[in-house]
């Protein structure tokens, strides 16, 4: 009953934007992988594919939408989306159904206004029983910016997953009790621009943080850090962020880290955290790889050779999905998103049509770190992408190691 209810819902809401058709416009994709590597797999268990389809209506300045996204077991997701003005006031709404387990997801409720240089919204949030809703406040002069927040109920949403908010937790309870409160403000002082920051929960005070940032060392204009030092009712710990900034005029890419940065899992690896008593000191630096970047008349050559430990970059999808915290570190350029095993990787790519039109494709090469000889290429990735017409994108990806797994992928886009 309940998915005949969802189903009618996406049927109707169809239905009812067909007969004003001339404000209709949409988007259909479709991607397919296929598995090569393993010959005991059936055509069913190698191919998998997911689709899209977005449905968008405009009128009187307001968009209404409707997402359906289906896959190898069928219909998973049906979104609705209303979003416009009226007067001052801007409004927007979500709700989320979950057609393969018939449940409801989401609903999202955001609306803002700005008066007299102060800008104002609120967000009201339901999901799985839990209810919650959001008051922010923020404005600036010429020299002090000030932003509000205060949170009401106990729904957590994170939105590093591919930009799609993901709802990790609640109390289980439809209430507004009053959560937390989190005060920032960003003012110059002397020769420095502070920010500082403010934390409230329920409890009481929990946390107040000022920090300082692009600190220039004298005589090494290529070199900067940031302070940042944190009270607790308990603790005050001291946080130094390192950069290396060579100019945009250097093609080279030089990585270098700081010998004596602090390699706490939970601390990206260029972080020094220094506790109470314990003088600061910055270690030998070390050149942890090398990156050449050029581009000429729409072609961009990349190569990269990093020998370093990977660099912090927390992903927050794949610990909700049961990852390690190896999952937690990735690689700079043109590795990134591949393991260990390549130091070394190759790539040419289009950057615009001033090479190849409708066309673009992207070749990568990969090293492997334990090659035997100097030319053993271990992994191979290409993609392409070519518009046939104006409303219709085809485009198609290969990705072979040697003597493990082939992938091959094949997606298009329709608009109208």
């Amino acid at each position: 009953m309940k998915r005949a209810l969802v189903l009618s819902l996406a049927v109707i809401f169809g239905l009812g934007i067909a007969v004003t058709a001339q404000t209709l416009s949409g988007e259909w994709t479709l991607g397919v992988e296929i598995t090569t590597n393993d010959p005991g797999l059936s055509f069913a268990e190698a191919l998998d594919f997911s689709s899209e389809l977005t449905v968008m209506y405009e009128v009187g300045g307001w968009t209404f939408s409707s997402m359906s996204g289906f896959d190898d077991d069928g219909w998973f997701d049906q979104d609705f989306t209303a979003a416009g003005s009226l007067g001052a006031w801007t409004f927007s709404s979500a709700v989320d159904f979950d057609p393969a387990d018939q449940a409801f997801g989401s609903w999202v409720v955001t609306t803002g206004i700005a008066l007299g240089g102060m800008t104002f919204g609120f967000e009201f949030s339901l999901h799985d029983s839990d209810v919650a809703l959001e008051i922010t406040g923020a404005g600036s002069t010429s020299l002090v910016d000030i932003e509000i927040e205060v949170y009401f109920g106990d729904i957590t949403y994170y939105t590093e997953c591919d930009g799609v908010e993901v709802w990790v937790g609640g109390d289980d309870a439809c209430d507004l009790n009053w959560s937390s409160i989190d005060i920032e403000v960003g003012f110059p002082f002397c020769c420095a621009d502070i920010a500082a920051e403010l934390e409230f929960n329920c409890a009481g005070f929990e946390e107040f943080c000022v920090e300082v940032a692009g600190i220039t060392v004298p005589n090494l204009p290529w070199f900067s850090f940031d302070a940042e030092i944190c009270f607790t009712t308990q603790t005050k710990t001291m946080t130094i962020t390192p950069a290396f900034d060579f100019g945009a005029d250097v093609c080279f890419d030089l990585y270098i880290s700081d010998t004596a940065a602090s390699h706490d899992p939970i601390l990206a690896p260029e972080h020094e955290v220094m506790p109470a008593g314990v003088p600061f000191a910055f270690g030998d630096f070390e050149l942890d790889g090398i990156g050449l970047t050029c581009e000429i008349g729409g072609i961009a050559f990349s190569a990269l050779s990093y020998w370093g430990e990977p660099v912090f970059g927390f992903d927050f999808c794949a610990l909700l999905g049961g990852g390690g915290l190896a999952d937690i570190y990735d690689y700079p350029g043109i590795l990134a998103g591949y393991d260990q095993a390549y130091w070394e990787a190759y790539q040419i790519a289009t950057t615009d049509d001033a090479c190849c039109g409708p066309f673009a494709f992207d070749i990568t090469v990969f090293f492997s770190e334990t090659a035997g000889s100097l030319f053993d290429i271990a992994l191979f990735v290409a993609n392409m992408e070519i518009q046939v017409a104006s409303q219709f994108e085809f485009g198609m990806g290969l990705e072979y190691e040697v003597g493990g797994a082939q992938l091959w992928t094949i997606d298009f886009t329709v608009t109208w």
